[in-house]
């Protein structure tokens, strides 16, 4: 059974040990934030789903316990419980103990693995205050238990099983991380895209403090993958998908287009979520770019197609495989292997060149729309010109209605976006002049999800948000130019404030989602009540709140007013309750899931009512603040 399996205590290779990681935690997870603390658990995944590539293992199951614990539990063969003969300790301990230990060196217990540097399990492990594996394994069960990364004792023989596999429980060191607090969405993020990547493999994740849970299992893999990230747009054809193997390397993509005018490009190496791209994705783009040229030229279209044509509306995922993966930092963002860009270009090449011309009709649709993409951005270019030339996206010519602060280092400076002149002349009167400058916005600005950058750049409003924010848009886009570190969106608590904030929210995250990704984009939280009892004030910020007050000091001679808009304030108590640095409260819009803001940003500004309307009668019971 040992050797049948082909993962022995033999294919254990050792390159070091753990001090290192609980002295400089970083250089190993990425950070000690959110993103480190999840990575935690990925390490751990990453190892369940390498025996599912390898063919051993079709169940992960993740659990967020209430007392902030993580258990992630597969079906694969187990780690090696033998004592291994040169390190004389066990191949689990010597997995967990050693830094550079597993079975994934020489390629033989595994081809292809995600957890390529080796370090996966053992800086959990060296990051955890409690680690407890189990292992199901030749018919027996094993245990072991850690503090800190040491063993509190050798592992042990507790049970007997006729399953195999293996079960990970650990809580996070909290003098090492500045938040041990999971979230739920972030790790289904991760978990969903393994799913998709591996067919037919079932992950759950339940999370026992909401009563949440997920399944994914799809038998489509990446085909299912693109489809789902499209179910809420309007396709224009069938979805186009190849896979072939080239020098060792297997490449798999999945595309379709759609009506929208937004790219939305999943890119994986080894089923690593590669978000900052690499060559495999470089490789997609100047393909894909030159077959559709190609294909354009020869039937007489004039329009020089440009990538950002072509990627107009493309929904896509691009995923490889390769033995020995570069990958710049342990977080494995991005892909280096200089090679994979060629392979990737010419199976591109060769194979959408074929489906282009066995499916003329489909070829003709995609051809339109990047023509037309062509046409719209000419059109851009053109009102990009005539805005700069009236100096209305230069920094140097600041918009009139934005009162600008003081302090000239952008990372001390913040921009309050405020719906409306009354609020903006309330906030304007009520700011720090040092460091606070205020834009205020009339009305709603436009639907971005629905229009092109030529009539985005008609504008005035957005116009007027790009120039105050300075960091150009599209191509022109630099985050180094942005003059502020906080931009806060500040409107009223009402139906028509959310509707606002969603438009503005949708224009970020399609047009400046940098802007996200860095941190910088804030919604303010201004009061929604004024609580007075006899001489004594206090401004409340949510409904449970207030029940909690009112509870705590009685109703009798209590009055409460409501605030409805930003207006209803005056400068002084806007200051104080929404814009001191010392008493407000700011929410950082975070980007935690691309596949569901993607899928809400479609659902609520696209085109398409049904979803819509599906979406606000399942959502309906979790509205607090209606007006009526």
């Amino acid at each position: 059974m040992e050797e049948e399996s082909g993962y022995t205590i033999k294919d254990i290779q050792v390159v070091g040990g753990l001090a290192a990681v609980r002295k400089r935690p970083a250089m190993y997870i990425g950070s000690t934030d959110l993103r480190g603390l999840h990575q935690l658990v990925y390490e751990v995944v990453d190892n369940s789903v390498d025996e599912a590539m390898a063919g051993f293992c079709k169940n992960i199951n993740v659990i967020i316990h209430k007392d902030g614990k993580i258990t992630v539990i597969d079906d694969g063969r187990g780690i090696p419980t033998e004592i291994h003969p040169k390190y004389n300790i066990s191949g689990v301990e010597l997995v967990l103990t050693k830094l550079h230990a597993g079975g994934k060196f020489d390629k033989k217990a595994y081809k292809v693995s995600g957890g390529l540097h080796g370090v996966g399990v053992s800086v959990t492990n060296a990051l955890s205050a409690i680690f407890i594996i189990e292992v199901k394994r030749n018919g027996k069960v094993y245990q072991q238990q850690y503090e800190n990364g040491d063993p509190l004792e050798p592992l042990k023989e507790i049970g007997i099983s006729e399953d195999t596999g293996t079960k990970v429980t650990f809580l996070p060191n909290k003098e090492i991380f500045e938040t041990t607090d999971f979230h739920f969405e972030t790790l289904s993020s991760r978990l969903r895209e393994l799913a998709f990547l591996n067919k037919g493999l079932m992950i759950t994740i339940d999370d026992e403090r909401t009563g949440k849970r997920h399944e994914f299992n799809y038998e489509g893999g990446i085909v299912e993958f693109v489809e789902f990230l499209n179910q809420n747009k309007i396709p224009i054809h069938k979805t186009v998908h190849f896979e072939k193997e080239k020098n060792g390397i297997s490449v798999e993509i999945a595309m379709q287009y759609n009506e929208s005018y937004t790219e939305n490009v999943f890119s994986f190496a080894n089923e690593i979520n590669t978000a900052e791209g690499g060559s495999h994705l470089s490789g997609f783009r100047t393909a894909l770019t030159r077959v559709l040229n190609n294909y354009a030229e020869k039937r007489n279209f004039e329009e020089k197609l440009t990538s950002d044509d072509v990627r107009e509306g493309l929904t896509a995922v691009v995923s490889v495989k390769l033995p020995e993966p570069q990958f710049e930092g342990q977080t494995k963002a991005k892909l280096g292997n200089s090679d994979v860009k060629g392979i990737v270009d010419s199976i591109v090449t060769e194979r959408l060149a074929i489906f282009l011309e066995e499916n003329p009709d489909i070829a003709k649709l995609i051809i339109s729309k990047s023509v037309n993409a062509a046409v719209a951005r000419e059109a851009a270019r053109k009102a990009k010109d005539l805005t700069r030339r009236k100096g209305a996206l230069s920094s140097h010519s600041l918009p009139g209605k934005l009162a600008d602060c003081q302090e000239k280092d952008p990372a001390k400076c913040e921009i309050y976006i405020v719906e409306g002149d009354s609020a903006g002349g309330s906030a304007k009167q009520g700011r720090n002049k040092k460091f606070q400058a205020i834009l205020p916005l009339k009305g709603k600005i436009l639907n971005v999800e629905k229009s092109r950058l030529n009539k985005i750049l008609s504008s005035e409003e957005i116009t007027t948000l790009i120039t105050a924010i300075g960091c150009g848009i599209g191509d022109d886009f630099k985050i180094e130019n942005a003059r502020y570190h906080k931009i806060i969106i500040m409107t009223d608590a009402d139906v028509d404030g959310a509707h606002i904030r969603t438009l503005l929210l949708t224009f970020f995250y399609r047009y400046m989602k940098v802007l996200i990704d860095k941190g910088y984009i804030y919604i303010a939280q201004p009061p929604l009540f004024k609580v007075k009892k006899g001489k004594e004030e206090q401004y409340v910020y949510n409904e449970e709140k207030l029940n909690e007050l009112l509870i705590s000091i009685g109703k009798d001679g209590t009055s409460i007013q409501r605030y409805k808009g930003l207006g209803e304030m005056n400068p002084s108590q806007l200051w104080q309750t929404t814009m001191d640095p010392g008493n407000r409260i700011l929410l950082r819009v975070t980007l935690e899931d691309a596949v569901e803001a993607d899928e809400i940003f479609t659902i609520l500004m696209g085109d398409q009512v049904e979803p819509r309307r599906k979406f606000i009668e399942e959502h309906a019971k979790e509205v607090i603040n209606l007006d009526i």
